[in-house]
């Protein structure tokens, strides 16, 4: 009979920095810039990052120009890596719920949250 036992220490993850997390979020950024918006109708909202409660930091905007399938890839990569940093740290948050905007609009070429 064999027994496994799992050591703390050892992970396959390794550790997430605060740096990595801003690197990650400003390639997202700039990607969602890399597109721009001719009206209000051609921009969308999607959750980003992971509170340690759970649910999402923050919504991003961008316009449906954007590729779907590289940014949720991106915006899914972020919330691993902040989720295993919540992990890691012991990070906590006030678990308020973060809402999605009411009101998105097109300015200037670039998707915008007003109030």
């Amino acid at each position: 009979m064999q027994s496994f036992q799992c050591d703390e220490n050892e992970s396959n993850v390794s550790e997430i920095t605060p740096e990595q997390l801003i690197e990650k979020k400003q390639e997202i950024l700039d990607y969602i810039n890399s597109f721009s918006c001719t009206n209000t109708s051609n921009c969308n909202y999607i959750a980003f990052g992971a509170k340690p409660c759970g649910g999402p930091r923050e919504f991003l905007v961008f316009p449906n120009t954007v590729n779907q399938t590289t940014l949720e890839n991106l915006v899914n990569e972020y919330y691993e890596m902040d989720h295993q940093y919540n992990i890691q740290t012991g990070a906590v948050s006030d678990c308020m719920v973060v809402s999605p905007p009411n009101n998105i609009d097109c300015i200037n070429g670039d998707c915008t949250i007003v109030d």
